[in-house]
């Protein structure tokens, strides 16, 4: 029976093209703007570590003093050099990493390759293994080499194409501002969405070339880039000119494999914050924050307000459209209802009519589905040429491509249902009445 209403249903939309046309765009044109912003959505606030975000953890402690640039509840959102190094030694977590961002000129060996700078990110050992940084050739420095300032550094296989044509570059020389570096290492694709690390760099379609331990960039004074903020007599610094003990410009995340872990993490930093005031260094309350990634994602609201907003309007669209679908169908079906007479007085039931309407509307709600994608793959595109830090990522993958199609049958079935009803509920008198 299914293959009979399927060819009853294509006779049918033939035999009123614009009509059918028009509900076919009604249809494409709510699902193209809903799925695009929804698109867009899902990837700016997907978790950037799925199945290990909920056990990385980002310490906050307040050392300001009265007067601090902080008046507020919570804590600077970043940490001291002083500080990060005193938490970073104190090894309290199962993993632990300081770190900042900044650039750093390359000094190809190549002739053919003029000098360039890269992002670089200035860190710790554990940084690798506690973010699951994947690696094509070699391993992350040791916590030895932190200490020691070691010349070595990770490349980012970008680079490493770029360099030296994708071979395993281990144990090769890079030099950077004027320095030799020891290739100890080169990371597979890795590009963490959103960049939630460090914030303050970039949020979206952002990535460092080159990793290099933090004590090594403090002894050669590399340009830093990123944010700091002062209080007292501090100075922030500028390029090469490290800020001074009264900023905050570091960020500082640990690894807890457990949630009593970090309970007794965030007594610990209770504790700290004690100490130090006890030292005179803190001045006010121990104040302190300990969330994991997607908790500090929220708060740090890195998904943009605007594209809250626009998948809201883009879903109160798509409703507008179902409700001109629903009026569409209803004066098409209403129109038939001699044709649904005369198949209810050779026998059929309201079911099978009502199936018969509904197939009709299932077809309507594949073909508008596939003008949705349509539009909303072209929708991406234009996302995607707009100058922002996040258009990279607009686009459309498999699972999207799912909830289109669902979504599209399932909102024409449901708009079909009324009209498919009431024209059902008029056939048996138009039956009586031809009798």
């Amino acid at each position: 029976m299914f293959g009979y209403y399927l060819d009853l249903a294509l006779r049918s939309l033939r035999r009123n093209k614009a009509l059918t046309a028009l509900m076919v765009l009604a249809i494409a044109l709510g699902i193209g703007a809903s799925m695009t912003t929804l698109t867009v959505l899902h990837v700016l606030s997907g978790d950037p570590l799925p199945g290990k975000s909920g056990q990385l953890y980002y310490p906050q402690i307040d050392p300001q003093d009265i007067r601090g640039m902080y008046p507020s509840k919570e804590p600077p959102e970043q940490v001291t050099l002083i500080d990060g190094l005193n938490l970073l030694r104190a090894g309290r977590a199962d993993h632990q990493a300081l770190m900042t961002g900044g650039s750093v000129p390359v000094q190809p060996e190549q002739s053919s390759l003029d000098p360039f700078y890269v992002e670089a990110r200035y860190t710790t050992a554990d940084f690798f293994a506690m973010f699951d940084a994947p690696f094509l050739y070699g391993r992350g420095w040791h916590a030895v080499d932190d200490e020691a300032k070691a010349r070595e550094v990770v490349i980012a296989r970008s680079l490493n194409d770029k360099l030296f044509a994708g071979a395993n570059s281990m144990g090769r020389t890079l030099r950077m501002a004027g320095t030799s570096f020891r290739i100890v290492g080169v990371l597979d694709s890795w590009q963490p969405n959103p960049h939630f690390y460090d914030l303050n760099t970039g949020s979206y379609a952002y990535g460092e070339q080159v990793f290099l331990p933090l004590q090594t960039m403090l002894e050669l004074r590399l340009d830093r880039n990123g944010s700091s903020d002062c209080w007292g007599n501090g100075g922030g610094g500028v390029g090469n000119i490290l800020p001074s003990d009264d900023c905050v410009w570091l960020q500082f995340w640990v690894q807890l494999d457990s949630p009593a872990k970090a309970a007794a993490y965030k007594e610990f930093l209770v504790h700290y914050s004690q100490e130090q005031k006890a030292l005179g260094r803190f001045q006010r309350a121990p104040n302190v924050r300990l969330r994991n990634v997607m908790q500090w994602l929220d708060y740090q609201m890195v998904v943009p307000g605007d594209v809250r907003l626009q998948t809201g309007l883009a879903f109160g669209f798509l409703l507008v459209c179902l409700v001109n679908t629903v009026g569409l169908m209803l004066a098409k079906f209403m129109r038939r209802a001699a044709e649904l007479g005369v198949r209810r007085a050779l026998g059929a039931s309201r079911r099978a009519l009502f199936a018969q309407l509904l197939i009709e509307s299932g077809v309507i709600g594949l073909v508008g589905g596939i003008g949705g994608l349509l539009l909303a793959l072209f929708g991406l595109w234009l996302v995607r040429q707009r100058p922002s830090d996040y258009a990279a990522l607009a686009h459309l993958d498999l699972s999207m491509l799912f909830t289109t199609f669902v979504l599209a049958l399932c909102a024409t079935l449901l708009a079909g249902l009324l009209p498919a009803w009431r024209a059902c509920q008029i056939a048996p008198a138009l039956q009586l009445k031809s009798n």
